[in-house]
Order: C-alpha cells, then sequence, then structure tokens
C-alpha cells in the first residue's frame, strides 16, 4: 500500500490518500517548519501521490493556510488536491462572536480561510471542536448551507462528543440535508478512548475516521524517556504545550515498552509501527500525520508498507488496552445470553 491507494471518505464520493498531509507544523515556532522547509515537505507529498492536505484557520495564527494556498496556487494543484481546514477557535479576544460554532462565526471563518488559501472554495471544511453552546440544529442548516453555497464540498466534525457527532448526522440525514461524512478524533496507541463511543457511532453513521495525533504528539516516537526534564527530547513536549506533562505516565510508558519490543522484532522505526496500527484500525479511512523535515515525512510513508502480524498486533492492543468502562455495551458472553446462549453474527 502506498499513498495512491486510495479511498472514499466515509459514505461519500470524496477520494482520499490513506495518510493526510497535516500542516500544524507549518509556519509554526519551535517545533515546527519555516516556508521552505514546509514546501520541501509539501511537495515530496504531493510527489509521492497524495492528495489530502489538512490545515485550520487557527494553525500559527493563520499562517499555516496562508502557505497552504500560496503552495497550492504557484504549483496549479487546486483540483487535484482534496483541501480541508477548520472553524471554531476565536480570532478576535473579548469578541465572542468571533468564535465559536455559530452562524455569525462560520461565515467569518469560512471568508478568512478562502481568502488565506486563495480558492473560491474547500472541500472539506471541518467544526474543529465542541463549542459546548451551539445548537446541533444550528451546526446543521449552517453548514448544509455552505455546501450548498458551493464554498465547500463536504463538511466533518472534529473532536465533538461522540452524542453530539451523532445528533447532528441524524438529523442532516432526517431533514435531507448535507452532512458530515467524517469524524477528525485523537487516536493513537495511547488514546483509545475514542473506541467506546465514537468509533461505533461512526459506523454506524458512514462516517470515516481520521486519526489525528496518530504518534500522541511525539510520544510513541521514542524520543522521549522516562526521567527527562526541561528538553523532554527537543520536540513538541518540550516546554508549553497543549497536552502538558499528561501523557508522561506509568501507562503510557508501559505502552511505549510494548511499541519498542514489537519494532525491534520487526525491524522497524517505531514511529512506523505506531502509524501501522492505527492506519489498521476498524473504521479509519485516512491518519493526518505531521512532518517537519522530508525524512519524516518518507519514514510516515513507510509505514504504509507493514502490515503487523497477529501476534505483534495482539501484543500492542493487549498493551494499550482501556480500563473496562460501561457505555452500554455487555461483554459478549452476556449478550449471548440474550440470545439464549447462541452465536448471532449482526450486520455487516
Amino acid at each position: 500500500m502506498d499513498l495512491t491507494s486510495f479511498r472514499t471518505l466515509g459514505r461519500s464520493g470524496l477520494v482520499v490518500s490513506p495518510l493526510t498531509l497535516g500542516t500544524m507544523t507549518f509556519g509554526t515556532a519551535r517545533w515546527g517548519s519555516d516556508g521552505d522547509a514546509s514546501a520541501a515537505v509539501f511537495d515530496a507529498y504531493v510527489e509521492a501521490g497524495g492528495n489530502a492536505v489538512d490545515t485550520a484557520d487557527v494553525y500559527a495564527g493563520g499562517r499555516s493556510e496562508e502557505i497552504v494556498g500560496r503552495l497550492v496556487a504557484d504549483r496549479g494543484l487546486r483540483d487535484r488536491l482534496v483541501l480541508a481546514t477548520k472553524y471554531t477557535f476565536n480570532a478576535e479576544p473579548g469578541n465572542p462572536n468571533a468564535g465559536g460554532n455559530g452562524r455569525k462565526n462560520l461565515h467569518r471563518a469560512i471568508e478568512g480561510s478562502l481568502r488565506r488559501l486563495k480558492t473560491d472554495y474547500v472541500d472539506l471544511f471541518w467544526l474543529h471542536a465542541y463549542d459546548t453552546l451551539t445548537p446541533a440544529e444550528e451546526v446543521v442548516e449552517s453548514l448544509a448551507g455552505l455546501v450548498r453555497s458551493g464554498k465547500a464540498r463536504y463538511v466533518g466534525l472534529s473532536d465533538v462528543p461522540a452524542w453530539y457527532a451523532t445528533r447532528v448526522a441524524t438529523l442532516a440525514q432526517a431533514q435531507g440535508v448535507p452532512g458530515p461524512i467524517a469524524l477528525q478524533v485523537p487516536y493513537s496507541l495511547v488514546e483509545r478512548s475514542v473506541e467506546r463511543e465514537h468509533v461505533p457511532a461512526a459506523h454506524v453513521l458512514g462516517l470515516g475516521i481520521t486519526p489525528w495525533s496518530p504518534l500522541a504528539a511525539g510520544f510513541l516516537t521514542g524520543k522521549y524517556e522516562r526521567g527527562d526534564v526541561g528538553a523532554r527530547g527537543g520536540g513538541r513536549l518540550s516546554g508549553p504545550n497543549p497536552f502538558g506533562d499528561s501523557l508522561f505516565t506509568d501507562r503510557n510508558w508501559a505502552i511505549l515498552d510494548a511499541l519498542r519490543a514489537v519494532a525491534a522484532e520487526a525491524g522497524r522505526p517505531l514511529a512506523q509501527v505506531a502509524l501501522a496500527w492505527a492506519s489498521a484500525r476498524p473504521g479509519v479511512t485516512s491518519v493526518i500525520v505531521g512532518a517537519r523535515t522530508t525524512e519524516q515525512l518518507a519514514g510516515h510513508q513507510a509505514s504504509l508498507e507493514i502490515q503487523l502480524d497477529p501476534e505483534h498486533a495482539r501484543a500492542l492492543n493487549a498493551a494499550s488496552a482501556l480500563e473496562p468502562a460501561f457505555t452500554g455495551h455487555f461483554p459478549p458472553e452476556v449478550v449471548r445470553g440474550i440470545f439464549g446462549g447462541t452465536s448471532v453474527r449482526g450486520w455487516p
């Protein structure tokens, strides 16, 4: 498998590569890349056959969109690429209507993104995060209107509760209007909580899953060691970052140990094995990967060559297994009792 092993995103006609180029690094200081380095990564991805690029209005304060827009326009690639961006986060401190998922901010955001991206439409427009306030009904109507206006071809939901995604998708289906085709969530060996509700919801609703941070902000590359202080491996988790020290837990170190063992047996770098695991998860359509250098990107692409053998997959799954939690699903043995002790296979 390579970047041209295309697949449709969810129950839609939008075709994407198995790895999406994430551009949060573009124009971001400290752990990101400048314009020239970003261009090199972008060119390498496109030359390898990749077609999906993900950005957001908040990345590097809009600089990421500007870089992506210039690269796409200068290379004449607009019709070839699936260009995605996001809205939710505030653009003007003190002005509540310059943030959130309401209709007013949606239109402010899309106009700004289109200007920075140098295009008159995006292929996929993501609601970036659940704002806790905007009714699902307004979100459905606003996003559907955006699709009908031609400024977005498709829409998706990022970082929302599973119940909210279900409500938005169901309302859209019931009303016969364009609804979300994909769900973007954090998903990695150290973050599998989405398997409790989000993954089953996506399956039922026909939403393609696009994991972000499949390497857990670099934790799963193996660059960090127990006892790291200050430098923290010199990566994104160094100094101030959205994750803080939350990834440095005993559970995660144990998962990293299991990953090291599997990677050593497979003769592959840790990052490639972690990405191969994420790509193979049920419901996953395209994994979002970021890269500061072309060497990093080449490593990410190489993960598509890996098919974990059952023993290695079992070892990783066991090490990263979720703690038991009731989410409305009884264990298989209880379900068999519901059907009189028989084994009943569901659809599909």
